[in-house]
């Protein structure tokens, strides 16, 4: 998943950053917020039980209806949450957790790029052989 972001317009939420569109936002913070009621774990079936609860469709506070099937519930918010760390899988106990590892990985860019800002200078002649 690609982020975008103008330093201009950056939001208080993060999921305003992170997903592309509102209905996505609001399904992503509904999701985050499922897992701190349920002690900061939800097991395979609750997972599914919560997309299909989305796939039923949901109402927000501004009376709009947002729905998923369970498919895109799983490609268009659980997928990038999971590769972009902010939830992780455990295998071996078959728990879905909110993960530190999503700010872990940007920290790490952000060293990157000072890594990169502070390379020396490569001449055209370089850039191209």
């Amino acid at each position: 998943m690609v982020i975008l972001f103008e330093s201009s317009k950056i939001h208080e939420n993060i999921h305003n950053i992170v997903f592309a569109t509102r209905s996505q936002e609001i399904v992503a913070k509904m999701l985050i917020d499922h897992i701190k009621e349920n002690g900061g774990e939800l097991s395979k079936p609750e997972m599914s039980n919560f997309a299909k609860k989305i796939a039923d469709g949901i109402t927000t506070e501004t009376e709009e209806k947002i729905a998923y099937n369970k498919k895109q519930f799983y490609d268009r918010i659980l997928k990038p949450m999971k590769n972009m760390y902010m939830i992780e899988y455990d295998q071996n106990k078959k728990l879905y957790r909110i993960s530190d590892k999503f700010n872990q990985m940007l920290t790490k860019i952000g060293l990157m790029w000072m890594q990169e800002i502070r390379k020396p200078m490569k001449s055209m002649a370089q850039i191209t052989a």
